[in-house]
C-alpha cells in the first residue's frame, strides 16, 4: 500500500495541469471532512486517510511545503 500511495502521489506532483493551488484546496477539504466526521464519532473511511497521505506527499515532492 505504501508503494500505490507513493506512486500515486508522484504521478500528481508530475501532472502540470493540477496547481499549487489545487493540492492546497483539495487538502484543506480532505482535512475538514475528515474532522467532521472525526467530530461526530463516526469511523473514518480509509480512503479519505490515504488520499490524504496521497496529496501530502504530491505537495511535499512539489516543495510546497
Amino acid at each position: 500500500m505504501k508503494q500505490d500511495i507513493g506512486t500515486a502521489a508522484s504521478r500528481l506532483a508530475e501532472n502540470p495541469r493540477i496547481t499549487d493551488y489545487d493540492f492546497w484546496r483539495t487538502l484543506k477539504n480532505l482535512d475538514n471532512e475528515i474532522f467532521r466526521i472525526a467530530s461526530a464519532r463516526q469511523p473514518i473511511p480509509i480512503e479519505m486517510i490515504r488520499w490524504r497521505a496521497i496529496i501530502r506527499q504530491a505537495r511535499s515532492r512539489r516543495g510546497m511545503i
